[in-house]
């Protein structure tokens, strides 16, 4: 124990960084836990499409979305996320699926969904990138 002490106060600087850390990962963890919606893996997304009756939102830029989105999925800015815009009205009624390029972006427009009302909302873990690396396929329609 007293070796402990001693290398806490000879080095302050790694102790303070290894706590800093430290509270990062039980705070990362408790917000995931506590948030209101879902992450899904490619493929657990694709049993939930599958299912039927789910809006798929794809968050995006524009030349992202052009460039390849799944089937099916709607482009709405994040910046149109209010409960005054018509499409977010009629996809917040049912099960979400948000979509962004690598799984970011996704999160903050899913927080602002059940804000709005949302029951049902989840993210695709990942976004189109790990889609597209699990081998699934995007359209161009």
């Amino acid at each position: 124990m007293e070796q402990v002490i001693e290398f806490a106060g000879n080095h302050g600087m790694l102790v303070a960084g290894f706590a800093a850390v430290v509270l990062l990962l039980v705070w990362t963890e408790i917000s995931r836990f506590t948030r209101a919606y879902t992450e899904l893996t490619p493929q657990l997304a694709v049993q939930k499409i599958n299912q039927g009756n789910i809006s798929i939102v794809d968050i995006s830029s524009a030349a992202d979305f052009s460039k390849g989105h799944l089937s099916g999925a709607k482009h709405i800015a994040l910046s149109r996320f209010s409960e005054t815009d018509p499409e977010i009205a009629k996809v917040k009624s049912g099960p979400v699926l948000v979509v962004c390029k690598n799984g970011q972006t996704a999160h903050t427009a899913a927080a602002k969904l059940v804000k709005l009302g949302a029951t049902d909302v989840a993210v695709l873990k990942g976004g189109t990138t790990q889609w597209v690396a699990d081998q699934y396929p995007l359209s161009k329609d």
